[in-house]
């Protein structure tokens, strides 16, 4: 029989198995897990009982709180659009160099924006970006001519969101160090945003089940009936 760490009994006495929890529970109940020396992140993980090749989900939520992490942005554009990329604070800004510095194996950045002129340049990184969900995408809002807006938003807490081939969808919501009321309300936007993304998914038998998680800590089952 496997010896239960200390960490690991602990979390089992916070945890009914089986059951599910009011989202002011959850996140109390990770509050009150074991301690590390790292702020750990939050997460919200739902499973879908729908087909991602019949019924793609996918879209972006602005949590209005942030997810407490320090966003790295890459903007591929040129002329007067490095200017303005600069001025809102994006970390990488460039066109063709910026583009070979990526085709040689350079990924260190989050979330990539381009100009619409830069797309039949950046199709080459499609095998690069494409896999890590670098890519820009104008249903993302990361193609676009706005690129002041584009960043201000993405530094202030929108992420995107999409469904993966096993019907799950994951996302960061936030540090466990934020107030329980800001997680929470990081939590009910992000969950009812992707509820609302489609229109199958106003159906209750389409959604298996939600949970939210720290990274070390326990993964919570939440009632679905609450974000209806």
């Amino acid at each position: 029989m496997t010896k239960l760490s200390k960490r690991k009994k602990k979390i089992n006495k916070l945890v009914e198995k089986g059951r599910e929890y009011g989202l002011d529970e959850a996140v109390d109940i990770l509050k009150k897990g074991p301690e590390t020396k790292f702020d750990q992140t939050v997460e919200v993980s739902m499973k879908l009982n729908l087909e991602q090749t019949v019924t793609p989900v996918r879209g972006t939520v602005s949590l209005p709180h942030g997810t407490g992490k320090k966003v790295k942005i890459a903007v591929f554009c040129k002329g007067d659009f490095e200017k303005k990329a600069k001025e809102v604070g994006a970390e990488y800004v460039g066109s063709d160099e910026l583009i070979k510095k990526v085709s040689d194996g350079w990924c260190d950045f989050d979330v990539a924006v381009a100009t619409p002129d830069m797309m039949k340049d950046l199709a080459r990184l499609g095998k690069i970006l494409g896999p890590r969900g670098l890519m820009p995408n104008p249903k993302s809002g990361t193609v676009t001519t706005d690129i002041e807006k584009a960043v201000n938003e993405l530094k202030a807490g929108k992420i995107e969101f999409r469904m993966d081939k096993l019907s799950g969808i994951k996302g960061p919501v936030g540090k466990l160090s934020f107030e329980n009321k800001l997680l929470v309300e990081n939590v009910q936007v992000f969950i009812k945003t992707v509820l609302n993304s489609n229109p199958k998914l106003q159906k209750a038998q389409n959604i298996k089940s939600i949970a939210v998680s720290s990274t070390m800590g326990p993964g919570l089952r939440l009632d679905k009936g609450q974000f209806k």
